[in-house]
């Protein structure tokens, strides 16, 4: 579908009280320069390192036809002036996409950890109860279980990108969207004039410290996704929140009476409440006590923090009318999501197990490491010599604080660490080690080495055939970041290769597969 706006009616939807002469049509929405295209309305987004309206001269030479800033310039376009040109483009996108999210129930989930495993839980469950369900979130989007990821270059994308995938959506007759909401798309007013039929919270732990500054401004910023479900066009709006997290009672607060509220837990008395844990080689299973009785549920994914990211996602389903049945069904049946809690076997069973996971905070480590550690625990009945050894590094030009922290977290909960990098971008590699070794007391049993590639080497050399590596920071990234290059890097091959290099373990085959896969 084309989609055209006259400037004057641009300027009717941002409330610019004036006119244009001339009569302007607007074929498209740009903020990158380089990327304008003739007929385009290019937008003067500022950032922290870049200000669209240092770039209007390029837009203008690739054939912008009219500007929208909020600040003054000097160009031979027409010029439309806002207070706030990131919420005045979610508006304008919204408008020019036709209001693509009156159509389509958008589930937004937002918190610290989990987002990615819940909206693929989402919409498996959807899927198999005939809900056209599409996905988008920090993998890319996904339009079903089965089908490709196509690029995001955001967890949440800007707001003309996200407008215009859900009118593509909506053309395509998707009925439903499960979307991670990025606590930056919240305070970017990426989402902005997106009606949510769902908002769910995972959790909030310690992240993005350097662009919210504090843990107060970090919920804040995601409570935002709690309002905006109040003022939604969709009936049968909900919320579905961690009563487990400590911000559980701040992120209530705004939901309004009007919308139905679920919580869900493990060690408060949710209304969704997970008991009789228990966790397996093949995954996990436990009771689901409801106020409609009680239920067994059993999964294929693995951990503590996992039993919160099914929760949730029952939370939802039940919200959407499916039945608790089908829902547990449709639960038992669903895979690892790329890069969480993924296992690299091989078949050669003298080799250790290795486990590729995207934890990059300090609750994350810690999830992933003690859900680790309980396979480290089974396997030493078998061989009391079974040790757990964890790869991290932690990314620069990111928080700073968490790094000790992780250092701490690994320290306590491995038997083995091996310090090495982490898409170190500007930084110094070897500076962010530190950081990261003064958290640490112990450093016997530390291993560190900068190269990523080597550091995964030396995991798995050192390793035994019951012991258990988990390599953690990336997950599903195929990419380092070293200063002002990007390398191809992806852990899940560089694991399959060390293990093919394993010497004297059998003369099976080290075919490196994914139990994905």
């Amino acid at each position: 579908m084309n989609y055209q706006l006259n400037i004057n009616e641009i300027t009717k939807i941002l409330e610019y009280n004036k006119q244009f002469a001339e009569d302007i049509i607007v074929s498209g929405i740009s903020y990158n320069s380089k990327e304008t295209k003739p007929g385009d309305i290019f937008v003067c987004l500022t950032g922290e390192k870049t200000d669209g309206h240092n770039f209007i001269e390029e837009a203008e030479k690739n054939g912008a036809k009219a500007i929208l800033a909020q600040k003054n310039i000097e160009t031979s376009l027409p010029v439309i002036y806002v207070k706030n040109t990131q919420t005045a483009i979610a508006k304008l996108a919204n408008i020019f996409h036709k209001e693509p999210s009156k159509k389509i129930r958008i589930i937004g989930v937002t918190g610290t950890n989990g987002k990615t495993t819940t909206t693929h839980l989402i919409q498996h469950i959807f899927e198999k109860n005939n809900l056209k369900t599409a996905l988008i979130g920090t993998l890319g989007t996904k339009e079903t279980t089965e089908s490709n990821y196509y690029d995001s270059k955001h967890t949440t994308p800007q707001a003309p990108e996200l407008q215009k995938q859900l009118a593509q959506l909506c053309e395509k007759d998707f009925t439903h969207l499960a979307m991670e909401v990025s606590s930056h798309a919240l305070s970017l007013h990426r989402v902005d004039e997106c009606h949510f039929a769902g908002a769910v919270l995972t959790n909030v732990t310690q992240d993005h410290l350097d662009f919210h500054l504090t843990m107060d401004e970090y919920s804040k910023a995601k409570r935002k996704l709690f309002e905006m479900i109040n003022i939604s066009h969709w009936k049968n709006k909900y919320a579905v929140i961690n009563k487990d997290d400590k911000f559980f009672n701040e992120f209530i607060k705004p939901v309004s009476k009007e919308i139905r509220l679920f919580s869900y837990g493990i060690n408060n008395n949710a209304d969704f409440q997970a008991k009789d844990i228990a966790f397996n080689p093949s995954g996990l299973s436990f009771t689901l006590v409801t106020s409609l009785g009680e239920f067994k549920v059993t999964s294929k994914l693995n951990g503590l923090f996992n039993v919160y990211n099914i929760l949730a996602s029952i939370c939802v389903a039940h919200a959407e009318g499916i039945e608790n049945s089908k829902i547990i069904s449709a639960i038992s049946t669903a895979k690892e999501v790329s890069g969480r809690f993924q296992i690299i076997s091989t078949n050669n069973s003298k080799n250790p197990l290795c486990i590729v996971d995207y934890a990059h905070t300090p609750d994350g480590l810690e999830n992933i490491l003690k859900a680790a550690g309980l396979i480290t625990k089974e396997r030493k009945k078998q061989n009391k010599q079974s040790k757990l050894i964890c790869v991290f590094g932690c990314g620069g030009d990111r928080d700073p604080t968490k790094r000790p922290k992780m250092g701490k977290i690994a320290e306590e909960l491995s038997d083995l660490v091996i310090v090495t990098s982490d898409n170190p971008r500007s930084e110094d590699p070897n500076q962010i080690i530190s950081d990261i070794l003064s958290g640490i007391k112990n450093t016997s049993n530390v291993t560190v080495e900068a190269d990523r590639k080597n550091a995964i080497q030396i995991a798995v050399k050192k390793a035994l055939a019951d012991d258990v590596i988990v390599i953690a920071g990336k997950g599903h990234e195929d990419y380092q970041i070293l200063k002002d290059r990007t390398i191809h890097f992806d852990d899940r091959e560089e694991v399959a290769k060390a293990l093919k290099l394993l010497p004297l373990r059998g003369s099976e085959t080290s075919k490196a597969i994914s139990s994905e896969n």
